[in-house]
């Protein structure tokens, strides 16, 4: 296996590799075949990595500029080297086609190039106070950490998501305990071995396998600081109840829409559509799930789409060509058939797929469905699967409307060349961030990315995660 060279099967607690003797199986998601047993950390492990970072916090803060940003540098120079044994991992244990494992990767390594550039920009500012008793008196901010942060993580980008909380953690000089999803934590696991060979002080970084019941006495825990989630909603909700006095930031997914109207090149719309419906099998958290296109386009618009879903071509996840592989289990393959049929009987028609593509490998068919409403799961929920609804509307503001009724709102696609739509959009639209003429699923790394409702709270990217990591202190000199 390509990835042997990188694979680490214990805890890293503080600095240290540290083993258990409850054990946990990982698979890879298309062969089904053992990659590796590794350790789950238990109550003791768990309560040793928060008191390492708590020993450490002090030390780490006052680290230099230059010292945490040679941290990063010397990161990005290991995953650079390793960076096609990282994409193999990440397609073994998550499922994710080739290409899209690479791309993942690469995202990682701008990701951590980003970070550098943030933390030489990072800075308070200077306060005017230079009149009434403030005459002749200087003030300042400086940003210092709120303390431990705890980050939990999803399988979906097992490395990149990871990064978007540890980053920012040794720019700001922040100890860090990671937490990733049990169906792909092997690949932050071999991140450790890089952090493993800089100059982080031992206690900074915990990367722990754990299950849900321990966890959530890490979340409890009063000693941390600030939670960082992404992940579904109802565990981010439930988590953020027992989260205390604790600052959080959640990022929750949502069901992405998008419209498309009449006055643009409709076949280029639909190429990118589909791509942004069915890459990863849907299982990313801006996945294009709902499209709504003015009437006078609807019939030539869908033409297209449905040619290019048939190019779209599913199955081994080495593949370079494969943009649909494997669901992350059995139970989500059953799961999103399941809500297929619930919409059928409820009046919802099958355009194309709706059913098990590879079912030994848990592959889905890319599946458009129409006629569906707001009551169905398939449109009301997350379906994190490859379904998409394409809507006929009358006009752009219905369009809007029904974009609007989801308790989501993360990101949303326009496809126009009229102003008067985008202006519509940007003031209408409840979500995070909208994307004209172009999916919802675009992002970049150094973007401010998160939503709104139950999509989540706050804001990643680096610079808005180093601005949450850290409170400001005012300095008065007279």
């Amino acid at each position: 296996m390509a990835y042997q060279d990188i694979l680490q099967k214990k805890n890293f607690i503080g600095g240290e590799w540290m083993s258990s003797n409850n054990k946990m199986a990982v698979y890879d998601k298309y062969s089904q075949r053992l990659i590796a047993e590794i350790d789950l950390a238990d109550q003791a492990q768990i309560n040793l990595a928060i008191q390492k970072a708590l020993a450490v916090s002090k030390v780490f803060k006052k680290f230099s500029m230059e010292r945490r940003i040679g941290i990063i540098e010397k990161l990005y120079t290991q995953l650079q080297a390793k960076a096609e044994d990282f994409a193999q991992l990440i397609a073994a244990e998550g499922g994710k086609p080739i290409s899209y494992a690479r791309s993942e990767v690469y995202r990682a390594l701008d990701n951590l190039k980003t970070g550098i550039r943030e933390a030489y920009l990072f800075t308070g500012e200077q306060i005017p106070i230079d009149y009434l008793n403030g005459k002749n008196k200087t003030a300042y901010t400086i940003r210092q950490p709120l303390g431990i942060v705890l980050g939990i993580t999803p399988f979906n980008f097992p490395l990149n998501l990871a990064l978007h909380k540890l980053i920012p953690a040794i720019a700001v000089g922040a100890p860090i305990v990671l937490k990733p999803a049990p169906q792909a934590p092997l690949t932050l696991l071999a991140f450790a071995k890089l952090i493993e060979n800089t100059d982080l002080p031992k206690g900074a970084i915990s990367i722990l396998i754990t299950d849900n019941e321990n966890a959530q006495i890490l979340v409890e825990d009063d000693n941390i600081k600030v939670f960082s989630f992404t992940g579904s909603d109802k565990i981010g909700w439930m988590l953020k109840s027992l989260a205390n006095k604790k600052k959080v930031l959640l990022e929750m997914g949502g069901n992405a829409a998008a419209i498309v109207d009449d006055a643009i090149n409709l076949q280029r719309a639909a190429r990118k559509l589909v791509y942004g419906s069915f890459l990863n099998a849907g299982q990313i958290c801006i996945s294009t799930q709902r499209i709504y296109v003015l009437e006078h386009a609807y019939e030539d618009f869908l033409k297209y789409f449905i040619e290019e879903t048939k190019k779209i071509k599913s199955g081994d996840v080495r593949d370079q060509d494969v943009i649909n592989s494997s669901m992350i289990s059995e139970k989500d393959l059953l799961r999103i058939k399941s809500w297929i049929d619930e919409a059928v009987s409820q009046g919802a028609k099958v355009l194309y797929g709706g059913n098990f593509y590879d079912k030994k490998s848990n592959i889905f068919e890319p599946t458009i469905l129409s006629q569906t409403n707001n009551q169905m799961k398939v449109n009301r929920e997350e379906a994190f699967a490859p379904v998409v609804m394409i809507e006929k509307v009358r006009n752009f503001a219905e369009a809007i409307d029904l974009i609007n009724e989801s308790r989501y709102g993360l990101q949303a696609g326009v496809f126009t060349n009229n102003l008067e739509h985008i202006q519509l959009a940007q003031a209408d639209l409840d979500v995070g961030s909208v994307i004209v003429n172009d999916v919802p699923g675009f992002r970049i790394d150094s973007m401010p990315y998160g939503g709104i409702k139950d999509s989540g709270i706050g804001k990643e990217g680096a610079r808005y995660v180093m601005h949450d990591y850290t409170e400001s202190k005012l300095i008065v000199i007279g």
